[in-house]
C-alpha cells in the first residue's frame, strides 16, 4: 500500500487533482475523491467537467446516480461504492480507511500541514505502508522529498 503526501504550495488542487484523476482512469483504474466539505465536492464536480477544453473525465457525486458505474466518484468518506482501488483525500483530513486501498493520495496545504505531519508519523507504524512526500520545486514541478 502506498500513500503519497502532496503539499500544495505553488500548484492549486484544481490543477493537481485532474491530472492524477485522468492518469488513474487512463490506466483503467477507478478513483474515489474524498472530502467532507459539501461545497468542495460540488466545486470539484464542476472542475472535473471543465478543467481542460478537450477533457472528458466521467464522474459523479456519491448518491446522485449509479455509484458502482463511475470511474471517478466524489464522496464524503472513504467508502468506495465504485470499487475504486485508488483514493484521493482533498480536504487535508487523513482517514485511516484510506489504508484499505492500493494507493492513497493525500493533498494538503499550509493550513493543514500539522495534521499531515501527524498522519505521516502515524503511518510509520504500519509496515505495509510505503510513504512518499512530494513537494514543489521553484519551477512548480513535483519532486519526491521523502
Amino acid at each position: 500500500m502506498q500513500v503519497d503526501f502532496y503539499h500544495l504550495t505553488a500548484t492549486p488542487l484544481a490543477r493537481a487533482l485532474p491530472r492524477i484523476a485522468a492518469r488513474v482512469v487512463a490506466e483503467g483504474g477507478r478513483l474515489l475523491i474524498v472530502t467532507g466539505n459539501d461545497d468542495q465536492r460540488a466545486e470539484l464536480d464542476r472542475l472535473l467537467w471543465t478543467y481542460a477544453p478537450d477533457s472528458f473525465l466521467p464522474h459523479a457525486e456519491c448518491g446522485t446516480g449509479d455509484d458502482a458505474a463511475q470511474p471517478v466518484l466524489l464522496a464524503p468518506d472513504a467508502a468506495a461504492a465504485n470499487g475504486a482501488r485508488f483514493v484521493v483525500i482533498v480536504d487535508g483530513e487523513w482517514r485511516d480507511a484510506a489504508l484499505g486501498f492500493d494507493r492513497a493520495f493525500h493533498f494538503f496545504d499550509d493550513e493543514r500541514i500539522r495534521e499531515a505531519r501527524l498522519a505521516w508519523k502515524g503511518l510509520a507504524d504500519h509496515a505495509e505502508v510505503e510513504r512518499r512526500y512530494w513537494k514543489q520545486n521553484d519551477m512548480g514541478r513535483w519532486e519526491q522529498a521523502a
